[in-house]
């Protein structure tokens, strides 16, 4: 049985089905981290980035478009064990001097891997001349790399300081 070889324009389309699932998880994930978080500036952070979010995915849709193929994803296992992983945290977690810290950095985990998959398919677009794609996939880094910068933000200001308890001391174990 002959198979086709494949390409990058293949790779391409397949890694944009790919994120097309993992940013639609992610709308849905960030939707819960802000209705647990407790800080006010957290929650601010992660509804505004699900906001994004939702228009990320509208520019996935536009690739696809560009490539005229449907808008479709294909299950990312990535973003399902992340997100998995934030409802175990959550959880755990949850209400919480620590969960706010937690979330922080369970949101991180998807954007750094949101950050590296359109990074990818940015350079693979400039490589298959699909300007207009390239254009769209780097707005869209950018957003990406601005929300983790404002999550780290966040946790150095107060919840990680927060999650150490007692006003930011260390607990001292004798």
């Amino acid at each position: 049985m002959a198979t086709k070889e494949k390409t990058l324009e293949d790779a391409f389309y397949e890694t944009l089905k790919d994120v097309f699932y993992a940013e639609k998880q992610s709308v849905r994930a960030l939707g819960k981290a802000a209705r647990n978080a407790q800080s006010p500036e957290l929650k601010q952070v992660l509804e505004q980035h699900r906001e994004e979010s939702t228009n990320q995915v509208e520019r996935l849709t536009q690739i696809f478009e560009i490539l005229g193929k449907a808008a479709r994803g294909k299950t990312c296992e990535a973003a399902q064990g992340l997100t998995a992983e934030m409802d175990e945290d959550l959880e755990d977690f949850g209400g919480t001097q620590a969960g706010d810290a937690v979330l922080i950095g369970c949101a991180q985990a998807l954007e750094h891997y949101e950050i590296a998959r359109y990074g990818t398919l940015k350079t693979w677009a400039g490589q298959l001349g699909l300007t207009e794609a390239a254009q769209l996939l780097d707005q869209t880094l950018q957003e990406e790399k601005k929300a983790d910068e404002l999550l780290t933000k966040v946790a150095e200001q107060a919840a990680n300081q927060q999650a150490k308890g007692e006003g930011g001391k260390s607990s001292s174990r004798k």
